[in-house]
């Protein structure tokens, strides 16, 4: 099949727009059902799965489990990157977004009831100290978490023909 093969910068730049225009429809409607909150994590793995599929189709199928998976995984790191750059940006354009957070979180340890006041306080104001790092943190190991599952579930089902694998095709990690 002589077809160009889509790179794996161009599929993870498609898929952090479209996990952007999705988190910011979200937004702005006010979709605060918790079944809501979950369809960029959907997509981001469906997006996955369909990418190492037709990249898959787009080899002829000439690849082994591991390309597979490392083609994925890319994927997923550059939406994770687009994701960690994009919230942080949002978070200093709405600042309202960091405050509803809190507000959540305290909402929440209250309907607990499992902390004191001085707790709750205490675990607020560290919240609101390193909010910043904590978006971060939990947007890289969240991201990465879900794009590997999305991986392994793509290399799994994507076709291998290593009957006709060859020899040339062994280092085709970088593309």
């Amino acid at each position: 099949m002589n077809q160009n093969v889509t790179t794996t910068t161009t599929k993870g730049a498609i898929l952090g727009l479209v996990l952007i225009m999705i988190s910011l429809v979200i937004y702005f409607m006010k979709l605060e059902d918790p079944a809501i909150q979950w369809v960029p994590n959907v997509i981001l793995v469906i997006g996955i799965i369909l990418s190492i599929s037709q990249h898959g189709k787009q080899i002829d199928y000439n690849s082994t489990f591991g390309n597979y998976f490392s083609h994925g995984f890319k994927i997923a790191a550059l939406v994770t990157i687009i994701m960690i750059v994009y919230l942080v940006i949002f978070m200093y354009i709405f600042p309202e977004f960091k405050d509803k957070a809190i507000d959540l979180a305290k909402k929440q340890m209250e309907d607990r009831k499992n902390m004191s006041q001085d707790q709750m306080d205490k675990a607020i104001d560290m919240t609101r100290k390193f909010f910043t790092l904590f978006l971060v943190l939990g947007t890289l190991v969240w991201y990465l978490i879900l794009g590997a599952i999305g991986a392994l579930i793509g290399a799994a089902i994507t076709k291998k023909n290593p009957a006709t694998y060859q020899e040339e095709h062994i280092n085709q990690i970088g593309s």
